[in-house]
C-alpha cells in the first residue's frame, strides 16, 4: 500500500540549485518510492536563521515506507549531501522536511506529522500550493505573504 507524502527541499550552501534537484531524483530512486510531483524551484531568504538565500522545492512522493522509514532514508540522503548540524538553523548543504504522510498525525521525538511549522513559511507553503492547492488555503497564502520569496 502507498501513501502520499510530500517533502520541502532545501539547500542554500555549494550549488544549491543542483543539490535540490539531485535531493528530488534520489527521493525518487528511494525502495518503494515515486516522485509523483514536484515544484517550481523557489529562491528566498533564510527564514529565522542567516547566511546564503535557499534554494526550496516540494516534492510529492507515492511511497510504500512508513513516515519514520521515510524520515530515516531522507536523513541518510542528506548526511550523503554533506549536511552537517553544528547549530539550531545553520546553512545547509541539504535539508529536507517531511512535511505530511498520508493522513498520519503523529508526535514522537523524532517526527511530528504534519510538519508543525509548515504554514508559517512561504518556502514550504508556495511549492506546495504549485503541485496540491487543495492543501493550501488562501489564508495560509496570506499569513506568509510579507516573507521575501521569488519562483525561480
Amino acid at each position: 500500500m502507498t501513501v502520499r507524502a510530500y517533502v520541502a527541499i532545501g539547500a542554500n550552501l555549494g550549488d544549491a540549485k543542483a543539490t535540490v534537484q539531485q535531493a528530488i531524483d534520489a527521493l525518487d530512486a528511494l525502495p518503494q518510492t515515486r516522485v509523483a510531483a514536484r515544484s517550481s524551484l523557489y529562491r528566498s531568504a533564510p527564514f529565522e536563521a542567516s547566511g546564503p538565500d535557499f534554494i526550496n522545492a516540494v516534492a510529492a512522493l507515492d511511497t510504500g515506507l512508513d513516515a519514520h522509514a521515510l524520515l530515516g532514508a531522507m536523513q541518510q540522503l542528506e548526511l550523503q549531501a554533506g549536511r552537517e548540524r553544528p547549530y539550531r538553523n545553520a546553512p545547509r548543504t541539504l535539508d529536507l522536511d517531511l512535511l505530511q504522510h498520508g493522513d498520519d498525525a503523529l508526535d514522537t521525538p523524532t517526527l511530528t506529522l504534519p510538519h508543525p511549522r509548515m504554514t508559517q513559511r512561504a518556502f514550504v507553503m508556495l511549492p506546495l500550493a504549485e503541485i496540491a492547492p487543495e492543501l493550501v488555503t488562501p489564508q495560509q497564502l496570506a499569513a506568509v505573504a510579507g516573507q521575501p520569496i521569488e519562483r525561480l
